[in-house]
């Protein structure tokens, strides 16, 4: 198995329930075909460098799973197909994996969530009050540089 990246642009005036259902569909796609999906990131709206298809704006969403160049290859397929897909891009990753491997990752991550949120919303406000007075302290003038006599006097010449 190869790890993949899947980067799409979709229409942003799309609704959420027609992105999410863009999105199931390309999982079905990579489950279907014995592939293994890490995680899937949605980025949101964001305006685009330059209009793609007459559109300024676009809905951004990354796939990243692990399967074979069949799975990629329809995929592709379909993005290609969908008027309501702007643009996508398949990033190969390096090195092969397993699916034991992605789904103790899946695990490891959800943990790492699941602890941030818990530290997040104990300690958020201390932490905040803290990084300003730490940032406020840190400050220091800068010292002056002191001149010898020679170069003092090579300065008027």
């Amino acid at each position: 198995m190869q790890r993949y990246d899947v980067i799409a642009i979709v229409l942003a005036n799309l609704s959420d329930e027609d992105i999410t259902a863009l999105i199931e569909r390309s999982q079905k796609i990579i489950t279907d075909r014995k592939g293994v999906v890490a995680k899937i990131d949605k980025w949101g709206k964001r305006h685009l460098a330059y209009e793609i298809k007459k559109q300024k704006d676009g809905y951004y969403f990354l796939i990243d799973f692990a399967g074979n160049g069949a799975i990629v290859a329809e995929i592709e397929r379909n993005y290609k197909i969908d008027d309501r897909i702007l643009k996508f891009m398949t990033v190969k990753k390096d090195g092969a994996t397993t699916a034991e491997g992605i789904e103790q990752e899946i695990a490891a991550a959800e943990a790492k969530r699941t602890q941030a949120k818990a530290e997040g919303e104990a300690g958020a406000e201390g932490r905040i009050v803290h990084q300003i007075e730490k940032a406020s302290g840190e400050t220091k003038p800068l010292p002056k540089k002191s001149y010898n006599k020679e170069e003092i006097s090579t300065r008027g010449e």
